[in-house]
């Protein structure tokens, strides 16, 4: 039996999804629905769905982070998008990230038929190839990773001065710690505390060039709250301390 979720904020279409759909035929059961992103990624995170169909401009939620990072930590998960939203550069990125059909607002019963016939279909190809050893991963979870990890080393990068902490990182891109470990070592070759130390390391250089900065604010700014912690991490990514750094540029 394939679990189905089912997200979207529109509760007419989350029912009428529910209960128009013969899901039966095709061996699959609605285990879960949500009516927002929120609700609904913590829902897949319980449940793991091989199916789900979702909603992608709902409040609070960046559609396709979140195929991206369904798709990278859940590559056998298949995804059809239901949107009103009309823009061929929005779908056809969405299917490059591993969407298995993308449907437009009012959607016919013979196109979610097809849809459901074949996402079930690559469900049991993937069963099928379940024990022959895996030698690279799919184009689209190479896609999806680099797609998340793009958008994690942004969000470091804008938001360095912070308390950031791999878990603020995970929460924005809608994946778990480990997998965005895994996915920033994979895609960037650097760890989450090298990305965030680099871009603080890289502010700092600029405003040095201010000499009316004392070099504890600088620090501050970057989002050091340890002087000596700023020191360490500034001569490890320059060779030389920060006034050694500022006396070189005189």
């Amino acid at each position: 039996m394939y679990k189905v979720v089912i997200i979207d904020d529109e509760p007419i279409i989350v029912e009428g999804l529910s209960k128009a759909v013969p899901w039966e035929k095709w061996n699959c059961q609605v285990v879960a629905t949500a009516e927002n992103g929120q609700s609904g990624i913590e829902i897949i995170k319980r449940e793991n769905p091989d199916i789900l169909f979702s909603d992608i401009r709902m409040p609070g939620m960046d559609g396709l982070t979140m195929i991206a990072a369904l798709k990278s930590e859940h590559p056998h998960m298949q995804i059809a998008i239901l949107t009103g939203f009309r823009d061929f550069e929005y779908a056809r990125e969405a299917i490059r990230l591993g969407v298995t059909r993308f449907l437009l607002k009012p959607s016919k019963m013979e196109e979610l038929e097809e849809a459901v016939s074949v996402m079930v279909q690559n469900l049991s190809q993937r069963k099928e190839y379940a024990d022959d050893e895996k030698t690279a991963e799919e184009p689209e979870e190479t896609a999806a990773g680099s797609f998340i990890a793009q958008n994690a080393v942004k969000y470091i990068e804008e938001n360095y001065m912070e308390k950031l902490k791999l878990s603020d990182v995970a929460d924005h891109v809608y994946v778990s710690q480990w997998h965005l470990s895994k996915i920033l070592n994979q895609h960037v070759e650097k760890s989450f505390s090298d990305i965030l130390n680099n871009a603080r390391i890289e502010k700092a250089k600029e405003l040095l060039w201010e000499p009316s900065l004392r070099i504890g604010d600088i620090a501050e700014k970057v989002g050091f709250l340890d002087m000596a912690h700023f020191s360490r991490v500034f001569k490890k990514y320059t060779g030389l301390s920060a006034n050694e750094f500022r006396n070189q540029m005189k």
